[in-house]
């Protein structure tokens, strides 16, 4: 489905494909049983130059636009969808901040190095009592001579573990709006904290990170003035969402394949279980859902690149393709039937791994509310 990409999109789009194939499809269950930050291909990105798609060569990167950035994400989720949430934290929002409001020492010794994964970065947002409601982050930033003195705890911080530095969103000045911070790893105060144990995705380390009595200089406020934090993080917010579209998408074209495999292989009352209405109908839906999503995601795409209204668009492009990947992924388990249910075949990690893409980038209902809003405007 090539939505008329440009040669350039293509060979991105191809680049990242055979990627899939050759490295991170072949590795994707050893490094989910492992539980590790998968730091090989991680670099191996680096060198597809994957973390500078998407921004201008005069900053280190190679120029693309959303849309490219969107069909490597998809890519690399068809192989992991643990590297591709990791590797997308890093392109995006791990150092987004940094490109667009960091100084120019900043960008030499910590922003040029991430795009070459030689630096890792992490945002957080996120706290135990603030995850869709940003007005209940409750992080300070006080103001003391030479900076601020950050303290608060953030959870569900993706690469927290390996992360070299955070960007970090508190409150701060007498308005006690949201100020972005860059925090280095090696700061005093800063701690990780627990790991999270979770459903899946288990090549992507998840973890609480603590601010205690953290001195940030005024050279790591990344807000050009505090309390901007809310309005740089609407700028991105859509990217996020469509990138997140992308992963959605990407999981569930590998759960298609894998039930279409199957299906063709399996043999019950004497032919493939692919010659039965059942399956048939069961694969031609997960098919057509998935052509579906992927004209949403990228359509979405492409009004960002073409500097069009496209905000209203990316909530609709990752709600559906979040829940339709949800779905796929349940229907390839059904096709699979009891091996649909066993560790040995990757539908039972597609399974598990599709859950994050319902809610990075805002909850579906979150989305719903976002969407109903836009409608009644």
């Amino acid at each position: 489905m090539d939505f008329d990409l440009s040669d350039e999109q293509r060979a991105v789009r191809d680049l990242f494909a055979r990627f899939c194939d050759e490295r991170v499809a072949p590795a994707a269950a050893e490094l989910d049983a492992a539980h590790e930050f998968p730091r090989a291909l991680f670099s191996e990105l680096a060198r597809l130059g994957f973390f500078g798609l998407r921004y201008p060569e005069q900053a280190g990167g190679s120029g693309g636009d959303l849309l490219a950035f969107c069909l490597a994400v998809e890519e690399i989720a068809r192989g992991s969808v643990s590297l591709a949430g990791c590797a997308t934290m890093q392109a995006l929002m791990g150092t987004q901040f940094l490109h667009r409001l960091g100084n120019r020492e900043i960008a030499e010794r910590l922003f040029r190095p991430a795009l070459g994964g030689e630096k890792i970065g992490a945002i957080c947002m996120t706290e135990p009592d603030a995850g869709s409601d940003l007005a209940g982050i409750v992080t300070s930033a006080r103001n003391v001579d030479g900076g601020y003195v950050l303290s608060g705890r953030k959870t569900w911080v993706t690469s927290a573990p390996v992360a070299d530095f955070f960007t970090v969103f508190a409150r701060a000045g007498e308005a006690r709006k949201l100020t972005i911070f860059l925090v280095e790893r090696n700061f005093r105060g800063v701690a990780i904290g627990r790991a999270i144990d979770k459903m899946g995705v288990w090549a992507l380390p998840t973890s609480e990170v603590a601010f205690d009595d953290c001195f940030v200089p005024l050279s790591h406020r990344l807000s050009r003035e505090e309390g901007d934090g809310e309005a740089h993080l609407r700028e991105i917010l859509a990217e996020i969402r469509i990138a997140t579209g992308a992963i959605a998408l990407g999981v569930a074209r590998a759960a298609l394949g894998e039930a279409s495999r199957y299906a063709a292989e399996r043999r019950q009352f004497g032919k493939p279980i692919d010659r039965f209405q059942a399956i048939q109908i069961k694969l031609a839906d997960m098919a057509t859902s998935i052509a579906a999503a992927t004209h949403l995601v990228r359509h979405a795409a492409w009004l960002k690149d073409a500097g069009r209204p496209h905000h209203l668009e990316a909530a609709m492009a990752k709600l559906c393709a979040s829940e339709m990947a949800a779905s796929v992924c349940d229907q390839a388990a059904r096709v699979l039937a009891s091996y649909g249910y066993a560790m040995e075949y990757p539908v039972q990690r597609y399974l598990r791994d599709v859950r994050f893409t319902l809610i990075g980038g805002g909850t579906s209902e979150i989305l719903k509310l976002v969407i109903a809003k836009a409608l009644a405007a």
